[in-house]
């Protein structure tokens, strides 16, 4: 394989490998997955946050955080979040006492993921929110950033905006991680990518409804206006994970290792140092990931290919990275 060494180096300068399982099987079998893939040496593991599976909404489905707590309980050592939190149906502040409660049950092992998701979410039907516009939408999600942000960091916080309004809430116990667990912001375009500048430890990209070669593209444009948001904010570029979520663009990393290698090369010249794998079987594919358009969204799916990646593809891209 050839590594591009003159690729940027991007985030905290160490490649990072995590993987994204949607609650799509009872919960002893989604239990034993995360154990497995904290057993293998995955950097770290994500839940899944919708109310209901956005793909087949009459398909099995488990409340992302609820669960994010249980498997919490049963991993020791690998990192841990939503992929991402959604803000429709929950108040900034009930998010910032979820991820102080998690923190606590992982022993700080907590990455909060948030993202603002779309006038399309069932969910905003679902549980009788009414679909915000653009506007309106960034609005509440600079609002919501903003709120778990200082509650995270503080004993109390009184923040009064125009959606959201918090009067002296208390948190106790502080969070594990200090000042506050690290945050992931999703964000495509200026608006939420400004607000990722501005507050992200974590920045998370995905894209759709492109050819492999555009979404690489797009990917690489969307990073280097990121960085010069956080340049204007008088931040290093350096300190923000830049973390690609898998799964939405035509490729085929899976059908073998050097798919695999040639993948995330591609993307390691774009800017992204983190790659979420999404990992289910194949039993589970059909139809409960596809998406509208009939597109299946690329995914590990088998102990065998996961394996591989975890065993042999990861510490050989790790070891040209540092080369």
């Amino acid at each position: 394989m050839k590594w591009a060494n003159e690729s940027r180096k991007a985030g905290n300068e160490e490649l990072r490998f995590g993987i994204w399982t949607p609650q799509l099987t009872p919960w002893p079998e989604i239990a034993e997955r995360w154990q497995r893939i904290e057993a293998l040496g995955f950097d770290s593991v994500w839940v899944v946050d919708h109310f209901v599976n956005p793909y087949h909404p009459k398909g099995f489905w488990f409340e992302g955080w609820t669960l994010l707590a249980a498997l919490a309980a049963r991993t020791t050592k690998i990192r841990i979040g939503t992929m991402v939190t959604n803000i429709i149906y929950r108040n900034p502040a009930l998010i910032a006492r979820q991820a102080l409660t998690v923190d606590h049950i992982s022993q700080g092992r907590l990455e909060l993921g948030i993202g603002a998701t779309s006038s399309r979410d069932v969910s905003h039907g679902m549980t009788g929110v009414k679909v915000w516009d653009t506007r309106e939408r960034v609005a509440r999600f600079h609002e919501t950033i903003e709120v778990v942000d200082q509650m995270l960091r503080g004993e109390t916080t009184t923040y009064q905006g125009r959606y959201y309004q918090i009067n002296g809430a208390e948190m106790h116990p502080a969070p594990i991680q200090q000042p506050r667990p690290p945050i992931t912001i999703a964000a495509h375009g200026p608006k939420t990518l400004r607000i990722a500048a501005a507050y992200g430890d974590s920045w998370s990209t995905l894209v759709g409804a492109a050819s492999a070669k555009e979404a690489v593209d797009i990917t690489r444009q969307r990073n280097e206006m990121l960085d010069e948001y956080v340049i204007e904010m008088h931040r290093d570029p350096s300190t923000i994970t830049r973390s690609l979520t898998v799964g939405w663009t035509p490729d085929t990393p899976f059908e073998s290792l050097d798919a695999f290698y040639e993948f995330v090369e591609k993307y390691r010249k774009a800017g992204i140092n983190e790659f979420v794998f999404g990992y289910w079987t194949r039993n589970e594919d059909l139809p409960r990931f596809q998406t509208p358009q009939g597109f299946h969204l690329p995914h590990i799916t088998d102990d065998g290919m996961l394996e591989r990646i975890a065993r042999e593809a990861i510490p050989t891209l790790r070891k040209y990275a540092q080369e």
